[in-house]
């Protein structure tokens, strides 16, 4: 996992246990990085299983 897929990962951990679902913006203003770089940081995080979409809950599991 790089780093900015870990910072990813804690930054839609932590906001889910709000029930907040952090937006793209959300993720460009706390990662500083362009929406295409957080995409794929996100795509490589539910590929490889770290993180998965509950599309019945709306919410994010995790590993």
């Amino acid at each position: 996992m790089t780093d900015l897929e870990r910072k990813i990962y804690r930054i839609i951990y932590n906001m889910s246990r709000f029930r907040k679902n952090p937006t793209i913006q959300d993720l460009k203003i706390k990662t500083g990085k362009d929406e295409p770089t957080i995409r794929k940081a996100v795509k490589n995080l539910i590929t490889r299983k770290d993180l998965e979409w509950d599309k019945e809950k709306n919410e994010w599991k995790f590993k």
